[in-house]
């Protein structure tokens, strides 16, 4: 069952992101803003299909941390789901993202006039600057800015390395940072097929104010994402363990790695 549903939401999917740059593209051709706004439809429209057809649902916690003024969300990243929930609930979110997304046919053209933080990460120390230049004119413009520290995804219980675009976008734009958890690697891995249902938790914490030294700040955000992440991953896994008799034993960190490697 979990294959069949798994298989119909990749063919939804697939057609409602092909459809859906031809369907807003009156927005698209408006203008910058419009086409930003036509983010959150799509996202909206992708999650009530995931719920729809493979039984994912979402709770959403720490909703006063979700700032009405522009900030840095620095968010826990396992999931395509992660970048598709942060697009359906904030208002015209600026993603830092890869370049090359910029090339994919019609959804490229799409972030390219949302003005994405697209960066080239061959440049080293000079993606910093393009980082930090693109996202000024976003805060500028009353944008929330939405970076995943680790740069790509992980799977649930894996060790964690943060990149220094974080620290330098807290240390240069001066606004706070407001970390993000989540387990939605349980449900839809990194490269994953199959789609698990349940509900995936995204908690929103407590926001780092501005004026931190680099050093004690990585460390908060670090300590913050990766503590309340892992609680959300024990949370879901230990009543499912104890209702199937697992082993007390048994690392549920480790299982679930190799159960996504498979």
């Amino acid at each position: 069952m979990i294959f069949l549903r798994s298989l119909l939401f990749n063919i939804c999917f697939t057609a409602w992101a092909m459809m859906a740059p031809l369907l807003f593209a009156p927005l698209f051709i408006a203008s910058a803003e419009g086409a930003q706004r036509a983010g959150s439809p799509w996202a909206r429209g992708s999650l009530r299909l995931l719920r729809l057809i493979c039984g994912i649902r979402q709770e959403i916690r720490g909703g006063q941390y979700i700032a009405g003024v522009p900030v840095i969300y620095a968010c826990k990243h396992q999931s395509a789901w992660d970048t598709v929930a942060l697009l359906a609930m904030l208002p015209r979110p600026a993603y830092v993202l890869k370049r090359e997304l910029i090339a994919i046919p019609l959804w490229g053209w799409y972030l390219w006039r949302m003005k994405m933080i697209a960066i080239d990460r061959s440049k080293g120390a000079g993606s910093i600057k393009q980082i930090v230049r693109q996202a000024q004119q976003a805060v500028n413009d009353g944008r929330p800015v939405v970076i995943y520290p680790e740069g790509t995804r992980t799977v649930p219980g894996a060790a964690a390395h943060y990149h220094p675009g974080i620290a330098a976008l807290y240390s240069q734009l001066g606004i706070p940072v407001v970390p993000v958890a989540l387990n939605s690697g349980l449900y839809w891995g990194r490269n994953a097929f199959f789609k698990r249902p349940g509900t995936i938790a995204m908690e929103f914490l407590p926001p780092i104010a501005p004026g931190l030294p680099r050093r004690e700040f990585m460390a908060r955000l670090k300590d913050a994402i990766e503590t309340a992440s892992q609680k959300l991953l024990e949370d879901s896994i230990n009543p499912v363990r104890r209702a199937s008799g697992c082993a007390g034993s048994e690392d549920p960190a480790r299982s679930l790695r190799n159960s996504q490697d498979v």
